[in-house]
């Protein structure tokens, strides 16, 4: 069985339920339709009733088994309005302003997860990465003892001889521009327990550089180092090292030439980019020029299951992202 039908048969186990808001797009609506003919989770679907009714009618998807909920209409909103305000207010926020928001179908559909009427929540498709983190952050919240929200992408690809199981896992690729070296040892060491949790592996985590083991020096190999202290110091069991150039990180000739003490150089099966431009770069690389499949993002940190889609994303996209929130809210 391979990874992404691995995820979804785990996630079907669980019966969570998913909440997509941008019912205006077409992939968010044959994505439902595979999520709920999969039995992946119980999906939720938000926009106006009458229009997504007609709309999944021309697709050729049924309606039963998907659940439509309208944010301006609905019979929550009073509550949800309310919530929102006690929630914001000391911000500024005027009851008038919740309700207002509370018709938009992200913060509707993030207080869907947060009320417990659902388990997770998939958006992107449509709106910015800005726009999903804010209804998250604003509303759901990120975990206990969690500074900060990261990404990562599990790339695939069966025939590697890399990684473990033809699995890499990247972080951060997504969200964090020029993460200080605080926010990369805490990006380590929850890419390390998401690769846990998704892939099935120990992680061994490679600090990526410029530099291998101080071959070469300057801020960013500084950053790197400390970063790479205070993982330790978070996470004393995890296997991590580095600086660590990439060849080294993952050929195992080259990682025993360059750094021959080190646990993890040569068989590294977590990558953790310096910052937001390698992060992005690099699994985009590896996804077009390799043929690997990119799995994700996955966002890290928040207290229940919301994560963002690239605006490019596939209906295949939608639907693994979320069999992957549905296993973060197990």
């Amino acid at each position: 069985m391979d990874f992404v039908q691995s995820l979804r048969q785990k996630a079907a186990a669980l019966n969570k339920t998913i909440v997509l808001p941008e019912g205006e797009d077409e992939r968010m609506l044959r994505a439902a339709g595979r999520i709920r003919d999969e039995s992946l989770a119980q999906v939720v679907v938000l926009g106006n009733l009458t229009e997504l009714n007609q709309r999944l009618a021309e697709l050729g998807i049924e309606t039963e088994g998907i659940s439509i909920i309208d944010p301006v209409l609905s019979t929550y909103r009073t509550d949800f309005s309310r919530t929102y305000h006690e929630l914001r207010q000391a911000k500024g926020m005027t009851e008038d302003e919740a309700a207002r928001v509370m018709q938009d179908p992200l913060f509707f559909g993030a207080m869907l997860v947060r009320q417990g009427m659902a388990d997770g929540m998939v958006a992107g498709a449509v709106n910015a990465t800005g726009n999903v983190l804010r209804a998250g952050f604003q509303i759901v919240g990120t975990a206990p003892g969690t500074a900060i929200v990261s990404s990562c992408f599990v790339m695939v690809r069966p025939d590697w001889t890399f990684g473990t199981d033809g699995m890499i896992v990247f972080g951060d690729c997504a969200v964090n521009p020029q993460p200080t070296a605080e926010q990369l040892a805490e990006i380590a060491v929850d890419t390390a327990t998401t690769a846990r949790v998704l892939c099935g592996f120990e992680p061994k985590v490679a600090m990526l550089s410029y530099s291998t083991m101080g071959s070469g020096a300057g801020p960013d190999v500084d950053k790197v180092v400390a970063a790479l202290e205070m993982a330790r110091a978070k996470a004393p069991d995890l296997q991590i090292d580095g600086p660590l150039q990439l060849d080294a990180a993952l050929v195992p000739a080259i990682g025993e030439k360059k750094a021959p003490d080190s646990p993890v150089a040569g068989g590294a099966n977590v990558l953790i980019f310096p910052d937001l431009d390698a992060g992005n770069i690099g699994y985009k690389l590896v996804q077009r020029l390799a043929g690997a499949a990119a799995v994700g993002p996955v966002l890290q940190g928040m207290a229940k299951g919301v994560n963002d889609l690239s605006r490019g994303c596939s209906v295949d996209d939608i639907v693994n992202v979320a069999a992957i929130t549905a296993l973060q809210s197990a």
